[in-house]
């Protein structure tokens, strides 16, 4: 590791620790030539995930957006923005588990309802109402009543 100061290559590791939930790992180091002290960070190098859209073309994962998609469903009901940013951090690793590296936004998308149908009943209809392009007024009654077929302690069905 090159000292950031005098650019000399041998240093010495003072502390090791986990950083990042687990992913990665901080070194505290100090240079053995100038004695200067620094920290790195040592990550497992990710291939891209590359994401093919409804339209064929294909981008990059960017998970900022997909963040951002669940904060605007999630908006006024009560979710932690911290408990959004874990079920982005699943569902990027479970698609960094997959063996392929090409992944359709139907998938995406479908995780996260996943994800957000044992959240908030609100937040995935909202979700769903974006990301499957509902229409008109079916659209939302056939996703509500897909929701309340779906066994779970507090249901729809006793709301309706």
């Amino acid at each position: 590791m090159q000292c950031p100061s005098c650019q000399h290559t041998d240093s010495r590791v003072l502390e090791s620790r986990s950083a990042d939930i687990g992913r990665s790992v901080r070194r505290r180091r100090e240079c053995l030539n100038c004695d200067f002290r620094f920290t790195t960070y040592e990550r497992v190098e990710t291939v891209p995930i590359t994401v093919v859209k409804r339209n064929g073309s294909r981008e990059a994962f960017n998970r900022s957006k997909l963040l951002h998609g669940l904060l605007r469903a999630c908006e006024k009901t009560g979710l932690e923005p911290a408990r959004l940013e874990t079920v982005v951090d699943e569902l990027e690793l479970e698609l960094q588990g997959r063996s392929g590296r090409e992944v359709a936004s139907r998938e995406i998308g479908e995780l996260a309802l996943q994800q957000l149908a044992g959240m908030n009943d609100v937040a995935y209809i909202r979700f769903a109402s974006v990301y499957r392009q509902f229409q008109s007024v079916a659209d939302f009654v056939a996703t509500l009543d897909g929701l309340s077929q779906q066994p779970r302690s507090k249901s729809l069905a006793a709301v309706r």
